[in-house]
């Protein structure tokens, strides 16, 4: 006889239910929307999260062009990289960063809230950000979600 009446039930990629999450960045703060779509790329949200699996959900940013750095941030914040050679350090503002690809500062601030391993970039490959109301992802008919509310 089973006396045990319940199991723990850990998530892997075949039992992982994805979904496909639409999330509109007009007028949303970059630190709150990046820490909220991580968390929602991770599966945290979810009741079957496991921590060494993919059983998070695809998340697709939209008006990623319009969103807010508050303070003086856009001027006095740096973006740093290193190219590996000596004297090789880059540094550049988000303004400038914003001017060359406006979906960059998103993709930077989600990359940087999700784990450092090959889990991470796994985890990274499906969240889709661009930066007007136009995405390629109508198929897969993205549930709209409120991050705010």
């Amino acid at each position: 006889m089973d006396t045990l009446s319940y199991k723990t039930v850990s998530a892997n990629k075949a039992t992982a239910d994805k979904q496909w999450v639409l999330v509109d960045a007009e007028g949303m703060v970059l630190g709150r929307l990046a820490s909220q779509v991580a968390r929602m790329l991770r599966g945290k949200h979810k009741t079957n999260f496991t921590p060494h699996a993919d059983c998070g959900d695809y998340v697709v940013v939209i008006n990623a062009d319009k969103i807010i750095l508050t303070g003086q941030k856009w001027t006095d914040r740096e973006h740093f990289k290193h190219t590996g050679y000596p004297g090789g350090q880059k540094r550049i503002s988000p303004q400038e960063l914003f001017d060359r690809d406006q979906t960059s500062l998103v993709n930077q601030a989600v990359k940087g809230m999700l784990p450092k391993n090959k889990l991470g970039r796994a985890i990274f490959r499906n969240l889709h950000v661009y930066a007007g109301v136009d995405h390629g992802h109508e198929a897969q008919k993205p549930k709209a979600v409120k991050i705010n509310a």
